[in-house]
């Protein structure tokens, strides 16, 4: 439409800006430029049309795009620096797209794989406007996919020099603290200008004076009501779009009111206005928002860069092993990865048979092969014989934290916060009744005048806005969390923290679990090992993460590691290698054929070329107060102990269980998790306490799953929380703290309802201006914050701590 006359007013069908350059129409729809066209065709064709359903005129201006811009893309070296993750089908990308503001934004963005057919998966970070990618790199290139996202409206901020900087603790957002001081500024000056009218002299000379105030605060008020109160109106003008009510509504209303009336008043000559009640309003509500957003940003940067899993690795020094912790690790370093064992750096293979599992990294769970040279990403798995790798990077925290959330929900029903969705419906509710409280104050205020009525109405949606119940439950499951981590207890997210609460029935694994590697006794039985013997037995041992391996390496320490040409962990079962051409198994008696009396202790089978050559007969002690703890577990919760173990044992563990518990033996994996589901299904919360990496299936299946990790090489993706060996006496009071927060919350969401209560009876009377409301707003927030703080102090939470 260029050259003809150009409505102002109307907006752009995909951003919403005024089309005042130009108007393309297309299917009786309006767009300020040819790049919202496109991105509306774009979708139109995907059959997406449901993006601007979710929130009208969602999308952002686009500019002109730029012919081979993200060519660079295609060199190597970029690529290597930007992928997450990369394997001979699949591979990860995190981009950074400023442009996400919004539901719609995430719908859109979740749905990239029905742009191409080359994108599997794609997940939002909605508060660090971010997008991980999993793509498939044979069908689409990384080029191809930063093109796509440009297309749509989101063009990826790709910055090199900072994809290997260390992370920074994320700033609060400027702009919000730009509108705190201005809103402060100008509450404070037109106070100032106000103090003719506050101490009544408005007479004479005087009365002039004072209209010259009231027109200098008109002007210092109208920059504030625009700019301090613009998110504010976009917020409720958005909402009011979509038919639906948010709590900024009445806020907005209540300050474009006050605006309003107050300008009348000073142009009419008939009053001063309320500037100042309007400028300490918005003062106080933003300054309310900034305390909201640094407590989040707090809880963010704690969860992500201090809760360290309780991981070492074996760092190879002058040929000798070491464990080291990994944020010790650099570049360069030279590291051991056992069977089963996570790789939680990049790096390169530089000697051993790597095959790699990445389900943890792409939920595939094929092997992949790689040669010496080749790049290993951090998360794959090691399955086989011992590796050696060469760390490429250090540890990145926070991707490990992101890939052991995202396993969790591909593995197990993903948890919804049930405080979440308590807060949802509230909010569902709670405007809608606001407003109503509001109109008949105002109605019943009426008769007193319009002044009286619009402050009363001011007044009561101001102080019943309910910002303590959205930080409740977050601040206080991230206090609970942070306690917990100070005692080697590791969450993998607040909801667990949650879960936990609600567990009737606690399932404990024995070996690894309820007993102690470091004070094991055993015994070896039948023709004794000669050095060849003992060095490939000892260097099977080696490979193998089982609990009773670690126990026997220590007693099979060979003087140098044979080549084993084939390693096989089998579950439930033992393990098998080939040496030298000759088969070499060490296992339990059922899986190798042999009958041994059992006397309670643990019977590990050795056998040579399948013949039965001799067995080692272990005796576990049981973990120090064991018996304390288990009661203590018991008087809230049911108890069972499911064990691959054979029965011999069964006397010692009866006298430390409740009469009534289920106590089963010579379980497999496979019945481990049936037995879970069989709970499961009689309305039981289950929590299955076992060992990490042997216990994988069942700690998936559980509805909590607590690893334990006496080896500090154990993280277990398939667990919930791990908890370090050495706090195993801490189980009984994490459950209670997590009994605990949840009471804490309950009451936290009490005390924001009675101070809404409390609050409104005030207003609704005309006995609360609208200034002490905004006062009061965010004193909700602290005293909530305030409240969980406090309660960490008393006596009965430090015992819980």
């Amino acid at each position: 439409m260029k050259g003809s006359t150009i409505d102002q007013n109307i907006s752009c069908y995909h951003c919403g800006e005024a089309c005042r350059d130009e108007q393309i129409r297309q299917d009786d729809k309006t767009f300020c430029c040819l790049g919202c066209k496109t991105v509306y065709n774009v979708l139109r064709n995907n059959k997406l049309d449901q993006y601007y359903q979710i929130e009208a005129q969602a999308g952002t201006r686009q500019k002109a795009a730029q012919f081979g811009k993200f060519d660079y893309l295609d060199d190597r070296k970029v690529e290597e620096e930007l992928l997450l993750f990369k394997d001979d089908k699949i591979s990860s990308v995190k981009f950074e797209l400023p442009q996400i503001h919004c539901s719609a934004c995430i719908w859109l963005l979740e749905r990239l794989y029905k742009f191409h057919q080359g994108v599997i998966e794609s997940k939002v970070n909605f508060l660090r406007r971010e997008v991980t990618i999993l793509f498939e790199h044979q069908k689409i290139s990384l080029k191809e996919l930063a093109g796509l996202l440009q297309s749509i409206g989101y063009e990826p901020n790709i910055n090199l020099s900072n994809t290997t900087a260390k992370k920074k603790r994320k700033k609060i957002d400027r702009k919000i603290a730009y509108q705190v001081g201005l809103a402060g500024f100008a509450f404070g000056n037109i106070m100032l200008l106000s103090l003719p009218e506050y101490f009544g002299i408005t007479e004479g000379a005087d009365q002039n004076l004072s209209r010259w105030f009231n027109w200098l605060n008109l002007l210092l008020a109208t920059p504030v009501a625009i700019y301090s109160g613009q998110d504010y109106f976009k917020s409720a003008w958005h909402s009011l779009k979509q038919k639906r009510l948010n709590i900024d509504v009445p806020i907005a209303v209540g300050v474009l009111v006050l605006y309003l009336r107050s300008t009348y008043e000073i142009v009419a000559q008939s009053g001063s206005g309320y500037f100042d009640s309007l400028c300490g309003l918005l003062f106080f509500l933003l300054l309310g928002r900034l305390f909201q957003q640094k407590v989040y940003h707090q809880l963010s940067f704690e969860r992500d860069y201090q809760s360290y899993f309780p991981i070492a690795v074996s760092r190879v020094e002058e040929g000798q092993r070491k464990s080291v912790p990994l944020k010790n690790l650099k570049k360069g370093d030279k590291i051991f990865v056992r069977n089963g064992e996570l790789i939680p750096v990049d790096a390169r293979l530089i000697k051993g048979n790597a095959k790699i599992d990445n389900s943890f990294i792409s939920g595939e769970s094929r092997l992949i092969e790689k040669q010496l040279g080749e790049k290993i990403f951090a998360g794959g798995k090691q399955v086989g014989g011992s590796i050696y790798l060469e760390v490429l990077k250090p540890l990145d925290q926070s991707r490990l934290t992101s890939l052991w959330n995202r396993y969790a929900g591909m593995k197990k029903e993903k948890y919804e916060s049930h405080f979440s969705k308590r807060t949802d419906k509230i909010s569902e509710w709670f405007t809608p009744i606001i407003l109503l409280i509001a109109i008949f104050s105002a109605y019943f205020h009426l008769s007193s005048g319009w002044s009286e009525a619009i402050e009363v109405v001011t007044s009561v949606l101001i102080v019943a806005c309910p910002c303590a119940l959205a930080l409740a439950a977050p601040f206080t499951l991230g206090h609970a969390i942070r306690k917990a981590g100070r005692k080697a207890c590791y969450f993998r997210d607040s909801a667990v923290m949650e879960n936990l609460a609600s567990i009737s029935h606690i399932v404990f694994d024995k070996t690894g679990t309820l007993t102690l590697k470091e004070s094991a006794r055993f015994q070896y039985v039948g023709t004794q090992l000669n050095d060849y013997e003992k060095t490939a037995f000892g260097s099977l041992l080696a490979q193998s993460t089982h609990p009773l391996s670690k126990v026997l390496s220590t007693e099979l320490v060979p003087d140098k590691e044979a080549e084993i040409d084939h390693f096989e962990e089998i579950e439930g079962k033992g393990i098998l290698g080939i040496i030298d051409g000759k088969l070499f198994q060490i296992g339990s008696a059922k899986w190798l054929n042999t009958e041994i009396e059992n006397d309670g202790s643990s019977i590990v089978v050795f056998a040579f070329e399948k013949e039965v050559i001799g067995y080692f007969k272990i005796k576990n002690s049981f973990r120090s107060h064991l018996k304390e703890i288990v009661d203590e577990l018991g008087h809230d919760h049911e108890l069972s102990m499911i064990s691959g173990d054979r029965k011999g044992g069964q006397e010692n563990i009866m006298k430390i269980f409740p009469a009534h518990s289920q106590l089963l033996f010579e379980q497999s994996p496979e019945e481990k998790v049936l037995f879970i589901e069989n709970l499961k299904n009689k309305k039981h919360k289950v929590a299955m306490v076992g060992d990490g990496l042997n216990d994988s299936a069942a700690l998936q299946t559980a509805d909590v799953g607590i690893s334990i990790a006496d080896d500090v090489h154990a993280f277990s993706p398939a667990s919930d929380i791990i908890l370090d060996g050495k706090s195993f006496g801490y189980l009984p009071s994490l459950m209670k703290l997590a009994k605990y927060s949840r009471n804490i919350i309950w009451i936290s969401f009490g005390i924001s309802f009675l101070y809404n209560l409390i609050g409104l009876s005030f207003a609704v009377q005309g006995l609360l201006s609208p200034v002490i409301a905004a006062i009061l707003m965010p004193v909700s927030s602290i005293s909530v914050v305030g409240f969980v703080s406090l309660a960490s102090w008393l006596k009965k939470l430090k015992a819980v701590y």
